[in-house]
């Protein structure tokens, strides 16, 4: 079979992973839920989440239509305007399709826990996040595919594979703005309400989290759907995009100089389609295999599919790689990417559980700041063995396909390295299933807490809970990982597209300067992101504090409280907030390619990509361990709850909490819209230089 034979079984199986999805969505909402608190509950936190989501989108739909106007000016090929409007479309759908079921399944998780135990709470958490997860991966390669077959459907030429490889690049940066977008807005919105409700609740009325007497405690229910599920939802459908889109513009690359025919580079342009192909694939077999392992602890059973869905995916690209590219070094590429992802996975979950979140716990005994400034350290060191990896598969992937013997038709080890993003992320379906099952099982927590179900379902629903914050570290690092890649590869093509023929020369004073640009940004964006949740709880704290002040009765729980104006509070501040970062992201690379020139802006690529990566690791990581030594002492370890070492980590999670649910993860979106933006706009920076040249003077 060669690689265009294999091209219309993509779209089928895009369809299949939509029809299991909706085969799964169905199965959550038969599900009966037989406590009227509970749905009552349930339906405060859905009406919330579906709320932000509608006010959100009709931003973006706004944001949408100006850049996609803007294309239309400035891109030759019109349709790269309409493929933009597409991925940001899709990105939007999946995240709607995802926070739909999530904040169906989180009763369910709950009622299945008191009727049934945890076998059952578990399969329906993970049942809810297999919804986003095949959504995701599916809609991404049926779009990606669909693409190409319409730009392909009168024939197969040198203009036709360039036009498609150029346009796509629209689709990519449609997606990377709703995630960025989404990552913001939801990042603040989750935050701001998880500090009032922490703050307030825990540390100053020594109320239990969830309580329902905590006014602030149903926004924050609603924020890790609005956080977790939509935001890392559209983060990770980008991140799945952007890598394929980056390989197959440096396949096509050679295109531009005519080194190489079309006949040539095809197998290389649809390769990256067919390994996403496969993984989604693999991926709805591994969410399939779930069912079979449910019984067992909850870690082994994310665990097994997980590893079923790469054994799945390494054992049918082995068997695709030769007879569709005429060699197996592909193949090993792909694979460096699959081992990475998985390491850093690892990496980042050593960093956030166990004998590290013990010892920073222990910080707590001493104090709040001992806490915090040992978190801060916990995040430094944790760069360190994940980048390691990064470089090792990058130099690996570049090596292995250098070797490969494709030099003279302009395939080289560039082309490896974008395979290795691409592996890390083919099995997003199965990544996403595991990642979005942690904030229904939060979520099934609390409800437990707030209908009043008991120790022994809270137990059940905790050790849910426990195991849903690792994989949310796990999500994050491969977030992360791939960004790095993504970026690297994006980079190579942005300078093939730019016309940037003899390299970057860093001892060019623009390009110099474009690199401390670059490396600035990630601090500037992360400072309006962490100000805004500061601005946006500082409201929140003062609700909270002003309804147990008002409200007689509510702290006696003989009155409730007013859930909806906390709500509504966070939903304006993330919505507000979320405008200037997002837009920051977008504007940046334009701004210095036209006063500067497509070398510095090169520079600003590389400075981003290098302090935004570190960044990215060290606030996910620092965040995720203060959060975890917080629930370590809340088992009852170190005094338990309400203790003194209790309320310091409290500080320390407090602290953490922006760091990685809201400018840690958002930074790995920036690098990589970025650096799209660049490739799209790559070409009409290529015209401008003559004219900035003729102006400014080139300068050396």
């Amino acid at each position: 079979m060669t690689s265009s034979q294999f091209v219309p079984i993509l779209p089928i199986i895009g369809i299949v992973g939509l029809i299991f999805a909706l085969a799964y969505y169905i199965k959550i909402i038969r599900m009966k839920v037989e406590n009227e608190l509970i749905n009552k509950i349930s339906g405060y936190v859905h009406d919330g989440a579906m709320a932000f989501l509608k006010r959100e989108y009709s931003y973006l739909v706004v944001f949408l239509v100006i850049v996609a106007i803007v294309l239309v000016f400035i891109r030759e090929n019109k349709l790269t305007a309409v493929w933009f409007l597409a991925g940001g479309g899709v990105s939007m759908l999946a995240g709607f399709i995802g926070m739909k079921a999530a904040t169906k399944a989180n009763a369910r998780t709950t009622w299945m826990a008191v009727k049934h135990g945890q076998a059952e709470a578990l399969l329906a958490a993970f049942n809810g996040g297999s919804v986003m997860g095949l959504s995701v991966a599916s809609l991404g390669i049926l779009g990606l595919s669909v693409i190409y077959i319409i730009h392909t459907f009168k024939g197969i030429d040198a203009n036709t594979l360039y036009d498609f490889s150029s346009v796509i690049a629209g689709f990519s940066m449609g997606a990377s703005s709703i995630a960025l977008f989404a990552r913001v807005g939801g990042g603040i919105y989750t935050k701001s309400a998880d500090v009032g409700a922490d703050l307030v609740g825990k540390v100053e009325a020594g109320i239990p989290e969830d309580d329902p007497r905590n006014p602030a405690t149903i926004a924050d229910n609603v924020g890790d759907n609005v956080g977790d599920i939509a935001g890392m939802g559209a983060d990770l459908f980008e991140s799945y995009v952007g890598a394929t889109v980056a390989t197959i513009a440096i396949a096509a690359a050679p295109l531009i100089s005519k080194s190489a025919t079309a006949e040539e580079l095809l197998p290389f342009i649809l390769f990256p389609l067919i390994v996403i192909g496969l993984g989604t694939f693999c991926s709805i077999l591994g969410v399939l295999s779930f069912t079979l392992l449910k019984k067992m602890e909850p870690s082994k059973a994310l665990e097994g599919s997980t590893t079923i869905t790469n054994v799945l995916l390494v054992i049918l690209t082995a068997i695709l790689t030769k007879p569709l590219t005429g060699s197996w070094m592909p193949f090993w590429a792909v694979v460096a990417g699959i081992v990475t992802g998985m390491i850093i996975g690892k990496l980042s979950e050593y960093y956030t559980s166990g004998k590290v979140v013990i010892e920073l716990a222990k910080q707590g005994e001493t104090g709040a700041a001992t806490n915090i400034i040992a978190g801060l350290a916990v995040g430094m060191r944790s760069t360190i063995f994940p980048l390691l990896s990064i470089a090792a598969a990058t130099i690996v992937s570049y090596i292995i396909m250098q070797k490969a013997g494709f030099g003279s038709i302009g395939i080289t080890g560039i082309y490896g390295i974008g395979l290795a993003a691409v592996g890390m992320l083919s099995t997003v379906g199965m990544v996403m299933s595991v990642d979005g099952y942690g904030p229904i099982a939060d979520n099934a927590g609390g409800l437990s807490e707030m209908s009043g179900q008991g120790p022994e379902i809270r137990k059940i629903t905790d050790k849910l809970d426990a195991m849903g914050n690792s994989t949310a570290a796990i999500g994050k690092g491969f977030a992360i990982g791939s960004a790095a890649l993504t970026a690297l590869a994006l980079f190579h093509a942005y300078a093939a597209t730019a016309g940037i023929k003899n390299g970057i020369d860093i001892l060019n004073p623009t390009v110099t300067v474009g690199i401390l640009l670059g490396a600035l940004l990630p601090f500037a964006f992360s400072a309006m992101a962490m100000e805004a949740v500061g601005k946006a709880a500082g409201k929140m704290v003062e609700e909270v504090r002003r309804q147990f002040r008002e409200i007689k009765g509510l702290m006696e729980g003989e009155a409730e409280a007013d859930y909806s104006t906390c709500v509504d509070i966070a939903t304006k501040s993330a919505l507000a907030e979320m405008i200037l970062p997002g837009t920051m992201a977008v504007l940046a690379p334009v701004i210095v390619g036209v006063l500067l020139g497509p070398e510095a802006l090169g520079g600003l690529l590389a400075g981003a990509t290098s302090s935004g990566v570190l960044m990215a690791i060290f606030m996910a990581n620092a965040g995720g361990a203060w959060d975890n030594a917080k629930k370590h002492v809340e088992e009852g370890n170190l005094g338990g709850k309400g203790s003194a070492v209790h309320k310091a980590c409290v500080v320390g999670d407090t602290v953490g909490d922006p760091f990685k649910d809201t400018a840690g993860p958002s930074l790995n979106i920036l690098i990589k819209l970025m650096s799209v933006v660049s490739l799209v706009f790559a070409p009409t920076l290529a015209t401008l230089t003559p004219i900035l040249e003729r102006f400014i003077g080139k300068i050396h």
